[in-house]
């Protein structure tokens, strides 16, 4: 049996760019990737804090360091510049990997993407 866990939740960012232009996805800084665990291309969840919107998409990798969320194509119309989201991943896992599984939690808190604290070993200074 597989059971669906939330792998990581980066909590409280701030969106940078709505970008209806463009083909799809969510772009985010490639080093809150990184400190998050997500992947470029996995699906990921948003749920708008600012306006109670929540829709599926993916993420791409924005430059490093840039602080850039940017919600893309028809997601746009979800998401406008300055929203708070919560944007999350899930992973499947058996009954084995549940016993010691833990999902990397990412806090911001002042609106400029920079991450305030995180639930794993990895220094905030790498955000």
């Amino acid at each position: 049996m597989q059971t669906t866990m939330l792998k990581a939740k980066l909590h409280r960012a701030r969106v940078t760019h709505s970008e209806l232009g463009y083909e799809g996805s969510c772009a985010i800084d490639g080093k809150l990737l990184d400190l998050s665990g997500i992947r470029e291309y996995e699906q990921i969840q948003i749920y708008n804090v600012t306006n109670g919107e929540r829709f599926t998409t993916y993420a791409i990798r924005a430059e490093d360091g840039s602080g850039v969320i940017s919600v893309n194509g028809a997601a746009a119309h979800k998401a406008a510049v300055d929203d708070i989201i919560i944007i999350c991943a899930f992973v499947q896992l058996n009954e084995q990997e549940l016993a010691s599984y833990k999902p990397t939690l990412v806090y911001f808190e002042n609106g400029d993407n920079l991450a305030t604290r995180c639930s794993h070993s990895i220094p905030v200074q790498a955000a």
